[in-house]
């Protein structure tokens, strides 16, 4: 690992395999388990970067492919490089934009040499390659940057999903070589869909390269929520323990609780902003829909436990009021609230973790068929790499 970066493991659990630890990145320290909220276009939707950091935020994500789109790497390197252009002092990641050449670009064409595609903005046709995307990412100026990846989609055949495996390897190879920057650490991604044996043998492979961390893609893409949870207890511990391990895509309580119990340290995922823009806020673990005539005349906080600004100085009422009124304070509310709810919900696992409780007080939600208390929803659908 480049000397900007370490990582230090400083419990385990005695019944499981999570772990609670420190991720040193040359912006500051990510204190782990830990939620990371997703900045796609250099920035967290509705929310400004002190709203942010008091919702107890650490390190954040943007995207590459948005990116470069709009406004283009150029800009943002114009204006500082992506932690000045946006007002984010503390560790950031850009995902490679892997995901979302494969999910949102309807004319595509693979290839061993990248993928071509259609910009939806200007229509210009765009050849990425692992070389761009790195080249790209190191002039957006993360502290963490992610390989370009081949992410299968689910369903998937075997032969397809072993074909964007091992194109994923050989792309991770290339990137390794682009790389230029030491002050940026270069994540590998484990893909391999729901074939346990293609995620063994793709762990056990991006292993031995030795790269400065590791992320678990390809979950989340409409697969069943036990059958990721199994990828991750086959996978994670696979992975090298003296280096950050990363789910992409994932944020529910459930999901979360469930990987770190595999070993996982770090999450992303773009549901509680989502969910906020959707009136829907998350109250400790359960999806609530403030359009919902019930909190109409309800003038307790979302959450009398949450320290967060909504929960100190609203009422359910008053946002059940802007959300129906459709008024853009609501959405700003519900996402400051949102996001510090999955944040504190790792915070207590890793508190949790450092006293050897884990299973004593958060064993309820390793358990799949538990329906959440105050759930008004599914909460299935699950995380989404994406804005």
């Amino acid at each position: 690992m480049s000397a900007n970066f370490s990582f230090e493991c400083l419990a385990s659990c005695s019944q499981t395999k999570a772990r609670a630890g420190v991720f040193f990145t040359p912006h500051g320290v990510v204190e782990t388990p830990r939620f990371m909220p997703v900045g796609t276009l250099a920035n967290v939707k509705t929310i400004t970067p002190a709203q942010l950091r008091d919702t107890g935020a650490q390190m954040i994500l943007s995207n590459t492919y948005h990116l470069h789109l709009q406004p283009g790497e150029a800009i943002v390197a114009g204006g500082g490089g992506l932690h000045k252009f946006m007002g984010w002092n503390g560790p950031m990641l850009t995902d490679s934009g892997g995901f979302q050449v494969f999910s949102l670009s309807e004319m595509r064409k693979i290839t061993e040499e990248g993928v071509t595609f259609r910009s939806p903005h200007d229509g210009r046709i765009i050849n990425l390659t692992p070389e761009l995307s790195i080249e790209i990412q190191n002039t957006l100026g993360a502290d963490v940057i992610m390989a370009f990846d081949e992410c299968p989609p689910y369903p998937a055949t075997r032969q397809e999903v072993e074909t964007a495996t091992e194109r994923t390897y050989r792309w991770l190879e290339r990137c390794i070589t682009a790389h230029q920057r030491s002050d940026q650490a270069l994540f590998g991604i484990v893909q391999g869909g729901v074939y346990l044996d293609l995620r063994c043998r793709a762990a056990e492979a991006l292993a031995k390269l030795d790269l400065p961390g590791y992320a678990i893609g390809g979950v989340s893409v409409g697969e069943p929520p036990e059958m990721m949870a199994e990828i991750v207890k086959v996978t994670a511990p696979l992975l090298p323990p003296d280096k950050p391990r990363y789910l992409m895509g994932v944020g529910t309580y459930r999901e979360m609780a469930i990987a770190i119990a595999s070993g996982i340290d770090l999450f992303d995922c773009v549901i509680p902003t989502r969910w906020a823009r959707h009136g829907t806020a998350i109250v400790q673990g359960g999806r609530w829909n403030l359009k919902n005539t019930k909190f109409r005349e309800d003038f307790t906080p979302l959450d009398a436990t949450c320290p967060c600004y909504t929960c100190q100085n609203f009422s359910r009422a008053y946002v059940s009021h802007l959300v129906r009124s459709q008024e853009i304070l609501a959405y700003t509310l519900l996402s400051i609230h949102n996001i510090t709810e999955l944040i504190r919900f790792t915070q207590h696992i890793r508190e949790a973790i450092l006293s050897d409780r884990f299973v004593t007080e958060f064993g309820h939600w390793l358990n799949q068929e538990r329906k959440d208390e105050g759930d008004e929803e599914d909460e299935g659908d699950g995380g989404v790499r994406g804005a």
